[in-house]
């Protein structure tokens, strides 16, 4: 064997950038969630943004008492993603859990941890996406059961829309939600989609449906709004993207108002 060469230090040490991304978004995953992190690639991560993923226990069946059951992980979660450096936005991507924990105590959770940051639900996003389009009448299509739509829906009534119709397929594992066809999803859209509804929100993080939300909105005629699709809004225009994005959808045309 050769010798190995001297192994010397460099008498000018390298100046660094301020951060290796511009902007972070941080993003709790489900250890069961098969597309959250997969569309928030495709939609927020790009040159000037960083995606950052930590991943917490769950359990299925989708039932209200195993969606509360994630909340003392929320801390903890939001703590592993770039311990002691600031995030631009945190994302907990669950939409049955926030509308059964409730926005506020989830956001209390991971400031607890990353104190500060603008914390993003699903559910959240999707107020403001519904409001930033002018909506005020929906139809609502859920993978859930009746049972763990039951929330959703009076977390949807509970901030001033009203709900035309409400549709749910009757699963309670998140994986196989996230089965359901892209291309069956527009179908299934087209079938519920009230012509007295002014939009359809399209509810779970599991769904592929953000992919196709500009193919839903085509056959339906309106706006649409899904999970996945009004967090990575909600995250982008947190970030001062505003980069109007038509392919994605309507929604990702549109600012981010103020609360």
């Amino acid at each position: 064997m050769k010798p190995l060469p001297e192994i010397r230090m460099s008498q000018a040490r390298p100046m660094l950038d301020d951060r290796p991304m511009a902007k972070r978004v941080g993003l709790i995953a489900l250890a069961t969630d098969h597309t959250s992190e997969v569309d928030f690639q495709r939609m927020v991560a790009g040159p000037r943004i960083g995606v950052y993923v930590a991943r917490i226990d769950y359990a299925n069946p989708t039932t209200p008492e195993n969606l509360r059951k994630m909340q003392p992980s929320l801390t903890e979660g939001a703590r592993l993603i770039l311990p002691g450096e600031e995030l631009d936005a945190i994302c907990y991507s669950c939409t049955s859990a926030s509308a059964v924990i409730g926005d506020d105590e989830i956001t209390a959770a991971i400031q607890a941890a990353k104190p500060g940051v603008p914390v993003v639900t699903p559910t959240l996003a999707s107020v403001r996406g519904l409001r930033a389009l002018g909506v005020s009448k929906i139809s609502v299509l859920t993978p859930y059961t009746v049972e763990t739509s039951r929330s959703m829906a009076a977390y949807f009534a509970g901030h001033g829309f009203e709900l035309v119709n409400f549709t749910c397929l009757g699963f309670d594992d998140d994986r196989e939600m996230a089965r359901i066809p892209p291309a069956l999803l527009v179908d299934l859209a087209r079938e519920v989609a009230s012509p007295d509804a002014d939009a359809l929100f399209i509810s779970c993080t599991a769904l592929r449906a953000a992919g196709v939300a500009a193919d839903i909105e085509r056959a339906i005629g309106r706006p649409v709004v899904t999970s996945n699709l009004a967090s990575a809004w909600n995250c982008l225009r947190l970030c001062g993207d505003e980069k109007a994005r038509p392919e994605l959808g309507r929604l990702m045309t549109m600012p981010l108002a103020a609360d």
